[in-house]
C-alpha cells in the first residue's frame, strides 16, 4: 500500500520540454544539482488536470497563510501571459518540476529507460507524476514548487528546436580518398 500524497498530480499525455531526466540540469552555466523537466498542458485537452493543479496550489497557499503570490513564485504558468513565452506555449499552461533525486523514467511498458535508449526528447508526449509543495523560507521566501516524481513515455511528437542535421549534407565533400587513414 502506497502512502497518501495529497498534493500529487498525475498528468496524462502532456508535452515534454527542457528535459534533464538522466543528468542534473545546468542553468546559467552552473549545475543546479536537480533533475528537471517542463510539462506543457493544453488548456482544452488538459482542463481537468489544470483545475486540479490550481485547486491544490490554492490549498497550499492556505498552508503558508497567503491568499496569492506573484506569478513568478508559482510553478504553474499560463503560456498566454508569461514573459518569454514560446510559440508552443500559446493556448497552454506549463509547469516546471524538479527533484534532487533522479525520477522514475519509464517506457510505455513501464520498464526503466536509460539515456542511451534515446526515448525522451523535447516535444514528445509523456505521462508525468508530480508533487506540489509549499515553500515558506526565511531566506528564500514563499513559493509553490513542483517536485518531479516520474515520467513515462506516451507517444512521439514534433521535436522542439532545430531539426538534426541529415548525413547527406556531407555529400558536398565528395567521396573519401581510398588511401585515407580512417
Amino acid at each position: 500500500m502506497s502512502e497518501e500524497k495529497p498534493y500529487q498530480v498525475k498528468m496524462p499525455n502532456v508535452r515534454l520540454s527542457f528535459p534533464s531526466l538522466f543528468e542534473t540540469e545546468w542553468y546559467g552555466g552552473k549545475d543546479t544539482g536537480k533533475y528537471a523537466a517542463t510539462f506543457i498542458l493544453d488548456k482544452v485537452e488538459h482542463a481537468d488536470v489544470i483545475k486540479e493543479l490550481q485547486a491544490k496550489i490554492k490549498a497550499l497557499l492556505e498552508t503558508i497563510k497567503v491568499k496569492s503570490l506573484s506569478a513568478d513564485k508559482i510553478c504553474l504558468k499560463d503560456g498566454d501571459t508569461t514573459d518569454n513565452a514560446r510559440e508552443e506555449d500559446e493556448g497552454k499552461f506549463k509547469i516546471k518540476a524538479s527533484s534532487q533525486r533522479r525520477p522514475f523514467v519509464l517506457d510505455r511498458s513501464k520498464s526503466p529507460v536509460t539515456e542511451s535508449d534515446e526515448v525522451f526528447y523535447a516535444g514528445c508526449y509523456v505521462n508525468a507524476i508530480v508533487n506540489l509543495w509549499a515553500q515558506n523560507s526565511k531566506d528564500y521566501g514563499k513559493r509553490i514548487n513542483c517536485g518531479l516524481e516520474g515520467v513515462m513515455f506516451s507517444e512521439h511528437g514534433e521535436p522542439f528546436g532545430a531539426p538534426r542535421m541529415d548525413v547527406s549534407e556531407f555529400d558536398a565533400f565528395g567521396d573519401a580518398d581510398e588511401g585515407a587513414p580512417f
